[in-house]
């Protein structure tokens, strides 16, 4: 079967981050003119770390998370013999870090607005057994409009139904729970502590228990006290106190996941479904010139170079059965074809 969809079909713009396995590049659709951030990652380097397992749960992920609005959409994903693609969704208001680093702090208000989008993006991810495991300001991205976007799935733990549990290290160390730093069991009650950390960061502009001292930072998040110091309002201290509770079982979130959460003073100005359906105007909105701006994106990404090798179309490999997709509602803005689904058995 031929394929519709492959490198060629995209100009290589700029490159907009870095990751373990590879860069991504904001790149544009040759027929129908759309931008893309296109993820290319280095097959070689998968194999060497053997990564497939991780790899191949973000694909999963993205299939599965289609259509929430505050999760990175898969439009294509293919492969060459030395590459795997995934072209997802531009989100050109950049890393939520990129605003953090600028802003320092971000009032309550903007800091509610995001911390609520982003626990329903948790909460939907939960809701298909999936614990995300790596909520940082480097993970969340804003839109054009200035919503979250939830993106890099390449962590997640799939099959983690209400009371499963698990016990893989990893994370950031800075947003990780006490319980994954002490090797113990760990529920999706991690995401909430993460969320917790998150929202720390965006109040006081340092995660909770930080010391640039990296072994010093471990032994605060397992051991010290969290200490909330004024200037931010007590619905918000409570929170923090509730997402950073040491004991997973105590735990905001720990009985009734997301619904505990959007019952907390802290969010009582928010409606719910109104999040949801994108009816709350953000509190930011992102200056932008269209829709393939950079300003957004940190230029320490948008100076490396752009390897001439990218669109260059080699023989297919195989190495990744099962990688190949593209997404039904775009090819009608594509090359006209029919709604359809390909992916290679």
């Amino acid at each position: 079967m031929d394929f519709l969809v492959s490198v060629a079909d995209f100009d290589y713009l700029k490159v907009i981050g870095t990751g373990s396995f590879g860069k991504v590049f904001l790149a544009s659709h040759r027929e129908n003119g759309r931008y893309y951030a296109v993820k290319v990652l280095q097959k070689h380097i998968i194999l060497t770390r053997k990564e497939e397992r991780n790899v191949m749960c973000e694909h999963r992920v993205l299939l599965k998370t289609l259509n929430h609005p505050f999760l990175v959409k898969l439009h294509f994903s293919f492969q060459t013999k030395d590459r795997l693609y995934l072209v997802l969704d531009y989100a050109c208001g950049g890393e939520l870090f990129y605003h953090l680093q600028r802003e320092g702090v971000f009032g309550e208000p903007r800091a509610r607005f995001y911390a609520a989008e982003m626990a329903c993006a948790l909460g939907y991810l939960h809701s298909l057994k999936i614990v995300y495991r790596d909520l940082k300001p480097e993970n969340i991205l804003l839109d054009s409009a200035g919503h979250v976007v939830l993106t890099d799935f390449g962590l997640c733990k799939e099959g983690m139904s209400g009371r499963g549990t698990t016990r893989t290290f990893c994370g950031t160390p800075e947003y990780l729970a006490p319980e994954v730093l002490l090797q113990k069991e760990y529920d999706r009650t991690v995401d909430w502590w993460g969320l917790g950390a998150v929202l720390h960061e965006m109040l006081y502009g340092l995660p909770p228990f930080y010391n640039a001292d990296r072994l010093e930072m471990l032994r605060n998040i397992i051991y010290q006290p969290l200490v909330l110091k004024p200037g931010v309002s007590s619905a918000a201290r409570d929170l923090l106190m509730r997402l950073l509770n040491r004991d997973r079982a105590k735990r905001l979130g720990a009985k009734r996941d997301l619904t505990e959460l959007q019952s907390h003073p802290f969010f009582s100005s928010i409606h719910w479904d109104e999040l949801v359906a994108k009816q709350i105007p953000p509190p930011y909105v992102p200056l932008l010139s269209g829709p393939g701006d950079l300003t957004n994106i940190d230029p320490r990404f948008t100076e490396l170079p752009v390897p001439q090798s990218l669109g260059a179309c080699e023989e297919y490999g195989a190495t990744f059965p099962g990688f190949t997709y593209i997404n039904e509602n775009i090819l009608s803005l594509t090359r006209g074809h029919e709604d359809r689904i390909l992916s290679d058995q």
